[in-house]
């Protein structure tokens, strides 16, 4: 008869500060700062590029998806973050961990993957900038900016699948 382990992991302990009760108050209130000052700075940069013809360039275009990502990135992990410093519970269920994994994976290969083709970008300006606004156009920059946040999420799925 073969033996087998039978446990299994339903929580995560978050140390965090632990070692500094009194410290964690401070660090949770200079990041509600930075979590603000991230989300109104993307906020209106966001903002300022959508009425503005002149900046519908496939340029800010793809910074307005970095803009956005970061809006979603900060309030996906800035929350976790405040509740391990201001509550006694210093816990994260396995779930929850798994989708706090699955969300910075896709955000962090979502932005590299949106940095590829802002570079690309600056390559055919440069290297074809007569043909620039044929390849380049709004037909073909939709399609791309879509296809790095679903192999964001694609890349996200399969290294959680790997983990868990």
């Amino acid at each position: 008869m073969e033996v087998s382990n039978q446990s299994s992991v339903t929580e995560f302990v978050l140390l965090s500060l632990s070692a500094h009760p009194k410290l964690e108050k401070t660090f949770s209130v200079l990041i509600l700062l930075m979590c603000l000052v991230i989300l109104l700075g993307n906020g209106v940069l966001i903002l300022v590029t959508v009425p503005d013809s002149c900046l519908h360039t496939p340029m800010y275009f793809f910074l307005g998806n970095l803009f956005f990502l970061g809006i979603y990135y900060t309030t996906s992990s800035v929350p976790l973050v405040m509740d391990g410093f201001l509550t006694p519970r210093k816990t994260i269920s396995f779930s929850g961990c798994a989708v706090q994994m699955f969300l910075s994976f896709a955000m962090g290969a979502t932005e590299c993957v949106l940095l590829g083709m802002m570079a690309f970008d600056h390559y055919v300006a440069i290297c074809n900038p007569l043909r620039y606004p044929v390849v380049m156009s709004k037909a073909a920059c939709v399609p791309m900016a879509a296809s790095s946040w679903v192999a964001g999420g694609a890349n996200s799925l399969v290294q959680i699948s790997l983990a868990v």
